[in-house]
């Protein structure tokens, strides 16, 4: 019994076991999904996702934008299941257009989604400024 009272707290309390394990696993396979994916150059629809953890708090936000999409739900249709292979949740948050100019190290976000409305280019702005540290990038909540 002494030896059961001389034992350190801390690891009374460590979580263990299958679900801390799951949860571990989850949030390691949350931090690969890449913040941004955006076509090299041109302008082209966007969409600005939260993907989050099945059963779980652990949530990132994403940007997705191909000039292959011919409507926001595309890449939705796209980026959702390859999620959810992954075990994680998606929601669209909104949509816009991004033009990407490569030569000139600039990226312009404006624009709304009919189907998705509006999304926080603020936030989008941000994903992309992690991804593109040396372009200038600009949004506005012009439509054109």
């Amino acid at each position: 019994m002494l030896s059961f009272l001389a034992r350190p707290v801390a690891s009374l309390r460590r979580p263990v076991g299958f679900f801390y394990t799951a949860t571990v696993a989850m949030a390691d396979a949350l931090a690969k999904v890449p913040d941004v994916e955006i076509d090299p150059e041109g302008t082209f629809k966007y969409i600005l996702v939260r993907v989050k953890v099945k059963d779980g708090d652990a949530h990132k936000d994403i940007v997705r934008g191909t000039k292959s999409a011919e409507y926001h739900n595309h890449i939705f249709e796209k980026v959702c299941p390859a999620m959810e292979a992954m075990g994680m949740e998606c929601k669209c948050l909104g949509g816009g257009k991004i033009e990407h100019n490569k030569q000139d190290k600039k990226l312009r976000v404006f624009g709304e989604s009919t189907g998705f409305g509006k999304a926080d280019h603020s936030v989008s702005v941000e994903k992309l400024k992690s991804a593109f540290s040396d372009y200038e990038i600009t949004w506005s909540d012009d439509k054109k």
